[in-house]
């Protein structure tokens, strides 16, 4: 059912576009105190936080993000320091970049983009969280225990689902990645690293239906 790997069949795709819609927020954007970049494979996110930034959304703004195994070779500086280089070129003033170079997973993105701000003397009561498109939802889950005295709103780069599948190149992968973090917005509770979220029946059923058809390789052990 996996031989090509830049296609998928028309079912697949209808489940994928589901799970694809859930994982988004679909927040109202307006002014916030700040902007946090959270760091990944997609240099969508710094060009999205910086096409914020010049329309005047927040003052200040963090990258963060280390390196993880996806990343390490695309990113050799680590994904926030990239991020940055990449807003530069857009026209974001440094001034306006706090950078947090260590984080290895949302919670520490998270935590530490917190006290980054913290040892800037900035206490900031909204922030906007820019991810990639399928991570808005476990990004603010994770917000939500881990920040809980801010108002968070999220936002990702407006792509529709076709368009980002082509923007990655590999439709499994794609589809693996939003059953991995479908996985992880409903485990997640349990271990400790976010808020519950409810889950709507036919978007799980996606998901259980995508896991048959073996889109597994972002599946965590529960």
């Amino acid at each position: 059912m996996r031989n090509n790997p830049q296609s998928i069949a028309d079912a697949q795709r209808h489940k994928a576009r589901l799970i694809w819609d859930y994982h988004q927020m679909h927040h109202a954007l307006r002014p916030v105190d700040v902007a946090i970049g959270l760091g990944s494979h997609d240099l969508g996110v710094a060009t999205f936080t910086a096409e914020l930034y010049r329309a005047g959304l927040f003052p200040t703004l963090v990258f963060t993000g280390g390196n993880s195994p996806t990343t390490a070779a695309v990113f050799p500086r680590g994904e926030a320091a990239h991020f940055r280089e990449h807003a530069l070129t857009l026209g974001v003033p440094d001034s306006a970049i706090l950078l947090e170079p260590h984080a290895a997973n949302t919670g520490q993105n998270i935590t530490f983009s917190r006290a980054t701000l913290t040892a800037a003397d900035i206490t900031p009561a909204t922030v906007l969280l820019v991810s990639k498109p399928y991570m808005e939802r476990r990004s603010f889950a994770t917000a939500r225990l881990l920040w809980p005295d801010v108002e968070v709103i999220c936002a990702s780069e407006p792509l529709e689902f076709d368009d980002y599948l082509k923007s990655i190149g590999d439709d499994h992968l794609v589809l693996d990645m939003l059953v991995g973090d479908l996985q992880r917005v409903i485990e997640y509770p349990k271990l400790g690293f976010a808020i519950e979220q409810e889950v709507p029946e036919d978007v799980h059923d996606a998901y259980e239906s995508l896991i048959g058809d073996g889109f597994t390789s972002r599946l965590i052990s529960s």
